[in-house]
């Protein structure tokens, strides 16, 4: 059994971390409530979150205005219990003993908004999968 302390920790990776793994991240600290400690991060990343996909997300509720592409590192992935890619192919570090998850899932990039939409969709429909997997809430 774990602790409530020792909460399962994920971490989203893509090639800019303006897009998708932003989305993810966004979403995935949004539904869990302090449940999943969340991290995301680009292998090349840009100089800002890609203003579309910020847009996307404030539909949605959920206000991303203020994150900023970081970098991937070592030690992100080294801390994290399970790591979803999304498109960065071999730039990501592989440890044994992680879990690892590719989404394939479309590059929003120079996209507009109404491009963003269903990749959006998309990505919120696993984010509530996996927090259901990894972190369900207690039936009591």
């Amino acid at each position: 059994m774990t602790s409530p302390a020792e909460r399962p920790s994920v971490l989203f990776v893509c090639v800019h971390n303006a897009g998708r793994s932003q989305m993810a991240a966004a979403f995935l600290t949004h539904l869990a409530g302090g449940r999943v400690q969340v991290r995301s991060a680009g292998s090349a990343p840009a100089d800002t979150v890609n203003p579309a996909v910020v847009e996307a997300m404030s539909e949605a509720g959920i206000d991303i205005s203020a994150e900023v592409p970081k970098v991937l590192t070592v030690e992100a992935v080294q801390a994290s219990d399970v790591v979803i890619t999304m498109g960065c192919g071999d730039t990501c570090p592989v440890f044994p003993g992680k879990r690892y998850l590719d989404w394939g899932l479309p590059d929003p990039a120079g996209q507009g908004v109404e491009a963003v939409r269903p990749i959006r969709g998309e990505i919120e429909k696993r984010i509530r999968g996996l927090l259901e997997e990894i972190a369900p809430l207690s039936q009591e």
